[in-house]
Formats: C-alpha cells, structure tokens, sequence
C-alpha cells in the first residue's frame, strides 16, 4: 500500500480533536479497501504519518519497519482475527495503542480485546468523528503516561537544576563560549558529550542544546546511569514486555521509547555496566531498540545528548568502557568550566540562588556584602554550582553566611602557598568532621556524590 507522509509543519493543529494528531503516526489494518479510504481520507490531512495494510501479515511487516503512535484494526479479517493479531504482537514487543473496529460488540469480545491490549473500542458503522475522538483519546491518553513515567526522573534532578532548569547562568568568558557552542550545534542532529566535574551544570546544557534544537516541542528525558541498578537498567532504558523476568507483570515503555522524537540525555554514561554499553552502541548506530523479552526491534527516532564526570579515555585505557561506544559518542564534546574558573559567575549565581531559595523557604534574604562578595571569589567551590546553592540555603535558615566565608581569602584559602589539593582535603575532612564522619551527610552539604567522598577518604587512608 503507498505510504502517505506530510510534514508536521504543514499541518496546523486541529482545536477539535487535540495539538498531538498532527504529529501521529498511525497504522490501519482492514481488509477491506472502502474502510481503508474512508479512514485515510479522514485521518491523512490531520496527521503526519500514515500507513495501510490488508491483513495482518503486512501489518506484521510494517510494525517491523516503522514505529506507529496508534494502529487502527479490524476484528474481521482473513487469516488472523483482530484481537488475536494484537494478542501476538503484544506479546512478541508492541508498544502503540491501539483502537478495534469491530460490528459485534458483545461481552466476549470487549474481555478478549482488552486482555490483548487495546485501548479503545470503534463500533461499525460510525462517523468520521468518532475516529478522530478514538485517535485523540489514544494519544492524550499516550502523552499523560509518557509525562507521568518522565516526571518521576525529573523530580529526581538536583535542585539547582530545577531552579536554573534551562539557562545557562553567567557573564564569564567561558559560559559565553559554551553559549556559543551550543548555538552552533543544537539545530544539528550530532551526538554530544558533554563533560565536567559533578555540580558544573551538563544538565542544564542538555537542556538548552534540546531547546534550541527542532525537537524542542518533544520529550526531554534525563537518566542518571549511575542511579538504575545494573540488574534493572537495561530493562528502564528499552522497556519490557510481559513475563520478560520475575515480577513483569506487564508490558512497559522505556525511557527510549519515552523519548521518542525528542532528546535522551544519559547522564554518568561512564557508569553503565559494560553488557549494557554494548546493547547502547548497537541502538545508537541502528536506531533500533529490542525490549527486554521481545521478538521485534522497535525503530526510535531521538537525539542523544551524554555526559560524564568521569574520565572516559582512561575508563577506556583499564578497559572498563568500551573503546567503540566512547569514540561513537565523543562526536562533539562540550567541556563545563569548573565554578572556580568563571570569575564573577559565582557571585551572580548566588544571588539568584539567594531570590530563588528565600522564596522558597518564605525566608528573608541575606545581604551578599562586599566582604561575602570576596569570599565567594576567593573560595575553589570542589563541589561547584551544586555546593554554591546548598551553602547559599545554610545561609538563609541560619540567617548570615558562615564565618569562613565573612573572613576572606585567607581562611578560605588555608593561607599563601597552599595546594588545591591539599586546600580540598582540608575542606572535605573539615566536612566530614561537622558530620561525625557521616558521609552521605557530608556529601549532601558538599554537593558531591557519596562515591566522590569515599574515593578522596581512600586515596587519603581515612
């Protein structure tokens, strides 16, 4: 059957039936040719894909090729029944929803129907309305899951990255080069690594590369690698179906699925366990994903945005990161400047932290005075921007900066000729110390990992 396609540009959202019609795509399988043209000339000029097939093994075929938003079948047909059609495909990897077309509407039917997984019932005849409404209805119902499923990441962010979400903060030279950078690069489908220091804001890049890029009205979905238990990744990222392991109830989207035609943003990509790293590669070259339990490998259509606090070529030289997926997803690398580097940036982060947080708080501000002004220059900030807004939070429930801030560079900076290193050491066991030694804790107010905390306390025999 001729496949007819429209660019969503051309297509003006429909205030009837919903903004998401013009970018679905959808499947209608019947065997009957009048049906097929009465639905393609109903949904063809409201939507932005859309496809036939007269039976199910064409249906079968098409599903393998493309991925459809909505499928649209018959219950009647030769060879495979609708609801056994589904039942199959459901079983063997879909994901879409879908809407039965059906003239006998009893009871049997509608349980067979929703246990294979349709969503929605189209009682022959009906008018044209009654699709379009089935249609709408399918891909809200689409669009409040994949939001529901995404916030649950959201939530998880950091809160300067709530507060800052897509802007990039500061006058410095650097955050200007970095503004420029992504200019160049967000209307490109390029792959990104985007690398820096926990706490340096790679999210809040993420963010503003998929917002200037043509994606930018699709999902914008963030993975914390290192947060998914190894056992669990695999199946969070490209979804299962039912029965695939021991507590799969039922089958279920994952976050690649979730992004579709918007940008998947993998965060500490360094962290993922090397047979998930392999099944990443194949996916990034193919476009394709196979869910966990699944015969078919579904197409994706995204743009992958990673990033990393870690150092990948030597995770590559001890060969615990693979040498193919570092050099297919270092394309472009974007490198954030440690807070320390950016000059002033620190003081004008600050006070949007100080008009945010006491807003927040329902706390009054504090003044950021001449003498905090130069503490804050003066001080290295090792966790960053992250460590920047928990001290700036301190500040407002304890009402005045700390003491060490209030009295300069000297205290701050452990006096004339000491190391970064050592300047660093000295902070984190100070910490540590304030804490009883509770790391977790000590983390928190740094704003770093824990894993950061014990790595520095063994490299110091602590």
């Amino acid at each position: 059957m001729p496949q007819r396609e429209r660019a969503a540009a051309t297509l003006p959202n429909d205030p009837e039936f919903g903004p998401w019609l013009a970018q679905a795509s959808i499947l209608i399988i019947d065997d009957e040719p009048g049906m097929r043209n009465f639905l393609v000339r109903t949904l063809g000029p409201r939507c932005k894909h859309l496809e036939e097939a007269a039976d199910a093994a064409e249906a079968s075929r098409k599903l393998d090729a493309t991925h459809f938003d909505v499928v649209i079948l018959d219950n009647i047909m030769p060879g495979m029944n609708g609801v056994d059609w589904l039942a199959e495909q459901r079983r063997i990897g879909f994901f879409a929803n879908a809407i039965l077309m059906t003239a006998y509407a009893d009871l049997d039917t509608v349980i067979q129907a929703l246990r294979a997984g349709a969503v929605d019932f189209v009682l022959k005849p009906f008018r044209s309305n009654q699709i379009l409404n089935a249609v709408a209805r399918c891909l809200d119902r689409m669009r409040l899951q994949s939001e529901n499923f995404v916030l649950k990441y959201e939530l998880k962010a950091a809160s300067e990255e709530r507060l800052l979400r897509d802007r990039l903060i500061g006058s410095s030279a650097e955050i200007g080069a970095i503004r420029d950078t992504i200019a160049r690069v967000a209307p490109l489908p390029t792959s990104i690594l985007i690398t820096g220091e926990s706490g340096t804001g790679k999210e809040i890049a993420a963010r503003s590369i998929h917002g200037l890029s043509d994606r930018q009205d699709k999902p914008f979905v963030p993975v914390n690698c290192a947060a998914i238990p190894s056992e669990m990744i695999e199946a969070e990222l490209f979804g299962h179906v039912k029965g695939a392991f021991t507590g799969a109830a039922g089958t279920r989207d994952g976050l690649f699925l979730h992004a579709q035609g918007g940008t998947l943003f993998l965060d500490e990509i360094g962290e993922l366990p090397p047979a998930t790293q392999s099944k990443l590669l194949r996916a990034i070259e193919s476009r394709r994903i196979r869910p966990v339990g699944s015969e078919r490998e579904i197409p994706v259509d995204l743009r992958f945005v990673f990033a990393t606090n870690a150092d990948l070529e030597r995770k590559v030289e001890a060969g615990s990161f693979r040498a193919d997926l570092y050099y297919r997803i270092n394309v472009m690398q974007i490198a954030m400047p440690p807070l320390k580097d950016r000059g002033g940036d620190v003081v004008e982060l600050a006070a949007l932290f100080m008009e945010r947080l006491s807003k927040q708080l329902g706390m009054p501000e504090v003044a950021i005075t001449p003498e905090v002004r130069e503490g804050l220059l003066a001080y290295d900030w090792p966790g960053n921007v992250r460590e920047l807004r928990n001290m700036v939070e301190r500040t407002l429930i304890l009402g005045r900066f700390p003491q060490e801030l209030m009295r300069g560079h000297v205290a701050l900076a452990g006096g004339e000729g000491e190391s970064l290193e050592a300047l660093e050491r000295r902070h984190i066991l100070k910490v540590l110390e304030e804490c009883d030694g509770n790391r977790a804790e000590a983390a928190r107010r740094l704003g770093v990992s824990r894993k950061t905390i014990d790595r520095k306390c063994a490299s110091w025999d602590v």
